[in-house]
């Protein structure tokens, strides 16, 4: 059975290009994108914002349990999900933990803060409007629990970075 890779990092660390990159590299894969599950929601959706009370913490929390299942529904079915979501601070221990009873293949993508801002300002969508990169850079790098592989891709391209996941992971022999 294949491994599931879940890719996380702060908005516009490269996860959507990584994680497509990744899936795209590999025989048979997936590519859930866990922001998906947030936009599912017609009404009643509540964001994460500074200060963000219970509500949206609980919608974040399912979104979270969503993507794994649809990840562990794709692996059963003999695919190799890539996820990839924001999952920072203690969360990420949470979400660890929804995966394990599989083989996990985390990667913390954590370039530096003034890579983030000039990719953020070169990109055609927005993600940071409450939160600025420095913000959510400092929940990484302070809250953030080191699980995983956690690459600086600030002076990679998108292949040298799937390459380095993938020479990270690979078998030894």
């Amino acid at each position: 059975m294949p491994p599931v890779y879940l890719i996380t990092g702060i908005m516009a660390s490269g996860k959507s290009t990584v994680a497509q990159a990744l899936a795209e590299s590999l025989p048979r894969s997936v590519h859930v994108r866990g922001d998906l599950f947030r936009r599912m929601i017609v009404s009643g959706r509540v964001d994460m914002t500074p200060g963000a009370g219970e509500e949206a913490t609980a919608q974040l929390a399912l979104r979270y349990r969503l993507a794994a299942r649809t990840a562990l529904a794709y692996r059963a079915a003999g695919f190799t999900p890539v996820v990839q979501d924001v999952i920072l601070g203690p969360l990420l221990e949470d979400v660890v933990a929804l995966y394990a009873a599989v083989p996990l293949r985390l990667v913390v993508l954590c370039p530096a803060p003034e890579v983030v801002t000039a990719r953020e300002a070169g990109r055609h969508k927005r993600g940071y409007g409450a939160f600025t990169p420095g913000d959510l850079d400092r929940v990484l790098r302070e809250e953030t629990p080191r699980l995983g592989l956690w690459l600086d891709s600030s002076a990679l391209t998108v292949t040298e970075t799937v390459q380095a996941i993938l020479r990270h992971f690979a078998p030894t022999d």
